[in-house]
């Protein structure tokens, strides 16, 4: 056999991984050199930023291990070459990121490269310079790559601070204004069945649960609240408020992003963006210009293996 068959057979069993870490899930997903998707999964997610806290570094190597385990098992005949990940709250600790990923999947580190899932998601749906980027997970942020290369962005600041529009948003916009209609009428959540399912979820009817629940539980669990939100659009007029709420504050990313840098067309994009139709009329109907809007699915993950694969 000759070296460049040799080097032919060696290059077929190489795969490559692709990773999509949001506050509420972690996908994954392995692909050929030729870009071919082998599998899939998913698992817990995390933030990045929680390697700034004390205990950070434990939480998010314990998400990683686990991503690690599925994958290892997962090869089969073939073997890891390279990762290509878009991992929320991502700053300064790329390059630590970059060190446990390597020791995790065995891998060089120039073999690892890691972006913001912001980053990722813009480059699964738009080239450079074409267009704005909506994307409304547990968080919401607006993306603009420009021709040079350049990301630029509007929201993504973390939950505490805003992320409005986002399924983290949501949820706690839910509770915060069941208990301000409980400070005008006490009892009033009994006639809310979004409420009524809330106070199910949160552990109970007072608003020390609702609290401890925003305290205690991580950013992904609280975002996925907003899914009670959704299901009682059509039976309680808070739920429906609340929704179209979220729809203007994903209107106003797509807003700055069309003054800052002119008219693009807009992605839209991110599970929360999909809870209900009526947060895309409502966004559509709060654009400041009458630009292009399509809302899209992103396989943010299977992107990410395909770019492993390119580098």
């Amino acid at each position: 056999m000759n070296l460049d068959s040799a080097s032919h057979l060696d290059a077929a069993k190489s795969c490559f991984l692709g990773l999509d870490a949001g506050g509420t899930q972690t996908r994954w997903a392995l692909a050929t050199s030729t870009g071919e998707l082998i599998c899939e999964g998913a698992t817990d997610g995390f933030s990045a930023a929680r390697m700034m806290a004390e205990d950070g570094n434990g939480v998010v190597h314990a998400r990683l291990k686990s991503v690690a385990e599925m994958v290892l098992r997962s090869l089969h005949h073939h073997r890891l070459s390279g990762v290509h990940a878009g991992v929320t709250g991502i700053g300064a600790d790329a390059p630590r990121l970059v060190a446990m990923m390597s020791r995790l999947f065995d891998l060089a580190p120039h073999r690892v490269s890691v972006t913001s899932d912001a980053e990722l998601a813009y480059r699964t749906v738009l080239a450079p310079g074409e267009g704005y980027l909506v994307y409304a997970g547990t968080g919401s942020i607006a993306a603009f790559i420009d021709a040079a290369g350049a990301l630029h962005r509007a929201g993504g600041r973390g939950v505490m601070l805003d992320d409005a529009g986002g399924g983290y948003w949501i949820a706690r916009e839910a509770l915060r204004r069941v208990w301000r209609r409980e400070d005008e009428q006490p009892g009033v959540w009994r006639d809310s069945p979004m409420a009524r399912a809330l106070f199910v979820a949160v552990g109970g009817d007072s608003s020390i649960f609702s609290a401890r629940f925003l305290m205690d539980k991580e950013r992904g669990e609280i975002g996925m609240l907003a899914r009670v939100v959704a299901e009682h659009a059509d039976d309680d007029a808070l739920a429906l408020e609340i929704l179209r709420d979220a729809g203007v504050e994903l209107a106003r990313l797509a807003n700055a992003m069309l003054q800052r840098y002119g008219e693009r067309r807009v992605v839209v994009a991110g599970r929360a963006s999909q809870l209900h139709s009526l947060i895309e009329s409502s966004m559509r109907q709060a654009m400041a210009v009458d630009a292009t809007v399509a809302f899209r699915q992103v396989q943010a993950h299977i992107a990410a293996a395909r770019l492993a694969a390119e580098k």
